[in-house]
């Protein structure tokens, strides 16, 4: 069945959907929510903030451009392709033979335009995917229709865990020729790390399965010995090993709107990526770029971590700590990522549905974002079923420690009025 156009549109135009995080923010837009409103509480927000942080490098307040004004090439600066092949060197491959070179990264304007780009350098292979994973893949997965996607279910009552012997017999049974997924897990938080993320790409190695991570949020991990997680780690050979990993300032750096992403990959996937960018995005901006490289410096990135981890992870305890008393419920507590998915079905009715509670919400004017929409579905393939996390919505601590106390006393109004029978 074609799909249906666009409602007022042309015929020849479709209806695209909107991703959870743009959907929600225009349904609070409809009811008088703004960027950076002071009265609402956006804890569906998929930024971090912006502002300084304790013990945290100088925010940058200036950008300067300079006379050059032609385009930047589609694969990037050349020296920031450098910075961050050497940024990668240092962090995870000191003292291994094989190293990144500039040759071996690509720099997008945005992470969705660098996950846009491998996706159209796939062939006409089976590409697994986890459920629940990152809402913006659907359409990534739907769009390009080279490949396959396929579903992989994880379950709440393993803590959505999935083993490397899980992932064997996905590789072997479904003949999947690559594996798209977040890490750690936007939304679960759940992380691959340390010796199972070692056999995770020793594994796709072996089998050559490649392994298509994104790594947004591998500097907000709240477990494990290691401050910044990353399969660079574990790769031997960086033009071999079939291991993709992309990442930016968007969330690491909490520079989202600089749109400076960056692929780092096998120098023959790189080049693939490279001529997809030259019809899909034209590459990236150059002043943006420039004023990246020194932000790239080691001793500064750890630094951010490090200000990261202690700020979040405060903010991290807050949420956890506040929506336990509430009466919702993790599947786990997040490894990574700044955010908590939390299931409402233990909660009176209509809160105890992800949609329900999300519209009451905003009376509140609280955001939030519905489970149902990380029930990645490509093509709308599963129908005629509810979605196994319609009872699940994720929760944001990316906003500041005032914001979110406030926000948990609104869900405890919400919550009240709800057990009072006062809720429609």
């Amino acid at each position: 069945m074609d799909p249906p156009a666009a409602s007022g549109a042309p015929l020849a135009f479709r209806q695209v959907p909107k991703t959870g995080v743009i959907y929600v923010t225009s349904e609070a837009t409809r009811m008088g929510y703004r960027p950076g409103a002071a009265d609402w509480c956006n804890l569906g927000q998929g930024q971090p903030e912006t502002g300084p942080l304790e013990h945290a490098p100088a925010r940058v307040r200036e950008v300067t451009i300079e006379l050059d004004q032609e385009y930047a090439p589609v694969a990037g600066l050349w020296e920031l392709r450098e910075a961050v092949a050497g940024l990668y060197n240092h962090l995870f491959r000191r003292g291994m033979k094989s190293q990144y070179s500039a040759e071996n990264v690509a720099i997008s304007g945005g992470g969705r335009a660098g996950l846009t780009r491998v996706a159209a350098s796939l062939g006409g292979v089976n590409v697994g995917h986890f459920l629940p994973d990152y809402t913006a893949y659907e359409e990534l997965l739907d769009i390009f229709s080279l490949f396959s996607p396929m579903p992989i279910s994880l379950e709440a009552e393993r803590a959505y865990a999935f083993s490397v012997d899980d992932l064997r017999r996905e590789v072997v049974g479904r003949g999947l020729a690559a594996l798209l997924l977040s890490n750690p897990c936007n939304p679960t938080g759940k992380l691959v790390s340390g010796d199972e993320l070692e056999s995770w790409v020793s594994l796709a190695r072996e089998l050559d399965c490649c392994l298509l991570l994104d790594e947004f949020y591998s500097h907000y991990i709240w477990r494990g010995e290691h401050e910044i997680v990353s399969a660079a780690r574990y790769v031997e050979d960086v033009d071999g090993d079939p291991v993709v990993i992309m990442d930016g300032l968007t969330k690491n750096w909490r520079y989202p709107a600089w749109r400076v992403t960056w692929t780092v990959a096998p120098k023959s996937v790189i080049d693939g990526v490279a001529s997809a960018g030259s019809f899909l995005d034209g590459g990236g901006s150059k002043p943006l770029q420039r004023a990246a490289i020194p932000l790239l410096a080691p001793e500064l990135v750890l630094a951010e971590t490090r200000a990261i981890r202690e700020t979040f992870g405060k903010k991290r305890r807050i949420l956890l700590d506040g929506i336990d008393e509430l009466g919702l419920r993790l599947d786990r507590a997040p490894d990574g990522t700044f955010y908590a998915w939390a299931s409402v079905a233990g909660l009176p009715p209509p809160l105890d549905d992800g949609m329900s509670f999300f519209r009451h919400g905003l009376s509140q004017k609280l955001i939030c974002v519905p489970g149902e929409f990380f029930d990645v579905n490509p093509g709308k393939r599963r129908v005629g079923r509810p979605s196994r996390f319609r009872r699940h919505v994720r929760l944001s601590f990316g906003p500041t420690e005032a914001t979110m106390r406030t926000a948990l006393g609104r869900l405890r109004s919400l919550i009240d009025e709800a057990r009072a029978g006062r809720l429609g």
